[in-house]
């Protein structure tokens, strides 16, 4: 069945960075596009950053652009978000399905919980 991991969160201070990761099973990783989203507390999910399985082509939020980069690695079906420049208000819980404009089938993956703060 379709799986997707998430890791790679976790506490940094504000100006740090992190990489997170999402492996891909059960399915045909290279046919997909991949995207991140994510849900800080009280607030609906957001889409983050989206990549295209054939040419690659990226996209990203307003909040993000500029310090978030997507990119991914089709031969370890492994999708990743490295994050620079991270501000409290990137702290939420990141997850990563298939997808890049929406709709976005499932399933998701159980997220990584990313926490900025001094």
């Amino acid at each position: 069945q379709v799986q997707l991991v998430e890791s790679g969160g976790g506490l940094v201070q504000p100006g740090g960075s992190l990489r997170l990761s999402c492996a891909g099973s059960g399915f045909t990783f290279s046919n997909y596009a991949m995207s991140w989203h994510r849900q800080a507390p009280e607030k609906e999910r957001e889409l983050v950053a989206a990549i295209r399985s054939t040419d690659r082509n990226t996209k990203y939020s307003d909040s993000v652009k500029g310090r978030f980069t997507i990119s991914r690695d089709n031969a370890n079906n492994t999708v990743f978000l490295q994050m620079n420049s991270l501000k409290p208000e990137d702290t939420a819980v990141y997850y990563c399905v298939r997808g890049y404009s929406g709709p976005f089938p499932g399933p998701w993956g159980q997220g990584t919980q990313v926490t900025v703060s001094s």
